[in-house]
């Protein structure tokens, strides 16, 4: 396996097979397929894109849950996970129940000075993720943090100089498109021109707030940020995918805290409006409403308008239907579409990464692109208006 290829999971691969254009016709005349029969394929599904051993990696810092995901998608991808660091007992016990094969190490300069760790991810508290970030990048490894990846612009720019002083890269999990299959599949429809120009995105971000299971720094303004720099970074990443913006102007931005008195500096709704450099806008919503009725922990959906067509991804649910997500609704120029994607795409970006850490490129992810995504919901947070 030469991990400087791509193998037939690749993102071209991918790409291609979901505008696979079928019919019985066509499969036995080898013609051109009339339009009505069109079909949007999904698949498939990548795979490791690195032998054991070939691309090392170490975790720490298990202050979210997303970091077993990190972990996950990183070793499905052909990464070896070689070295936890976390300090707390009870955290580090279950983590290393599941990844049995790492090493505990004593602190985090042990994980630094390994010259075989490639890169660290991590899920720490989100106002220690910038400065982590910046500590990882200064050893010489890259980085690879839970979102949202910052609390204030001051990080940010001090991420920004470390990456560009370093060669390093400072990569977030905005994990509601490159942790969704749904997410995935509509970046390869619409990078194929399926919906024309894209003209708007509306992406809505509701959680459960489950509020005992919560660390105390989570309610904790300074810590987490505010709800428009943790949701709303999921949601500027994809405006920014999906819409092909390079960057963006805030119009409107609220936050509030409707239902959570005893906790007053959380705020449990946020939204916000953009406009990006290429004429396409954007609306989100993001809370901490879902009701304990619901299936699943949030009904995250987006919606994509483009000049030939629209799209809408239900990606965790489809409330009164279906209990799994990954469903993808598109209306093209010829008929109706529903693509059910979910086990069929998989999660390319982590083998996408792996192999631009090794080879210094970018193709999982640009580092101006990812630290834009964090700008733009950063100033979101900063401009948004208190509701009561």
């Amino acid at each position: 396996m030469n991990r400087r290829h791509f193998l037939s999971g690749s993102a071209g691969t991918v790409a291609a097979a979901a505008l696979l254009a079928t019919s019985a016709g066509a499969a036995t005349t080898g013609g051109s397929v009339p339009a009505a029969s069109t079909t949007y394929v999904p698949g498939p599904k990548p795979k490791p894109v690195v032998k054991p051993g070939e691309f090392v990696f170490a975790a720490a810092h298990f202050d979210h849950g997303h970091l077993t995901g990190q972990c996950s998608l990183l070793s499905e991808a052909g990464g070896t996970l070689k070295w936890i660091f976390e300090p707390d007992a009870r955290k580090r016990e279950s983590f290393t129940a599941r990844f049995k094969s790492a090493k505990v190490a004593r602190s985090l300069d042990e994980i630094l000075a390994d010259p075989e760790v490639k890169l660290v991810t991590a899920a720490a508290v989100t106002a220690e993720r910038g400065p982590l970030g910046c500590r990882v990048m200064a050893a010489g490894k890259d980085y690879f943090t839970d979102k949202a990846p910052f609390t204030t612009l001051e990080q940010l720019a001090d991420a920004q100089r470390i990456a560009a002083q370093t060669g390093r890269k400072y990569m977030v999990n905005y994990g509601e498109r490159l942790g969704s299959e749904a997410g995935m599949f509509a970046t390869d429809l619409i990078n194929s021109g399926v919906l024309g120009r894209v003209v708007q995105v509306i992406g809505l971000g509701p959680h459960r707030l489950s509020k005992s299971t919560r660390p105390k720094w989570f309610f904790e303004r300074a810590k987490y940020g505010g709800i428009l720099c943790d949701i709303g970074s999921h949601q500027c990443e994809q405006f920014l995918t999906y819409a092909a913006a390079t960057d963006a102007t805030v119009t409107h931005a609220a936050v509030g805290n409707f239902g959570n008195p005893d906790t007053p500096e959380f705020e449990d709704f946020g939204e916000a409006s953009f406009v990006g450099n290429n004429g396409a806008t954007n609306q989100i919503r993001v809370d901490w409403f879902t009701p304990d009725g619901l299936g699943t922990w949030g009904d995250g959906r987006t919606f994509i308008l483009g000049t030939k067509g629209y799209m809408e991804l239900r990606k965790y649910i489809d409330v009164g239907r279906e209990k799994l997500g990954d469903h993808v609704y598109l209306v093209d120029g010829q008929r109706e579409h529903y693509i059910p994607v979910g086990g069929k795409v998989g999660y390319r970006f982590f083998g996408e990464l792996i192999l631009d850490c090794l080879n210094r490129t970018e193709k999982a992810m640009t580092q101006v692109h990812a630290f834009k995504a964090a700008e733009l919901c950063l100033k979101a947070q900063a401009a948004a208006r208190r509701l009561t």
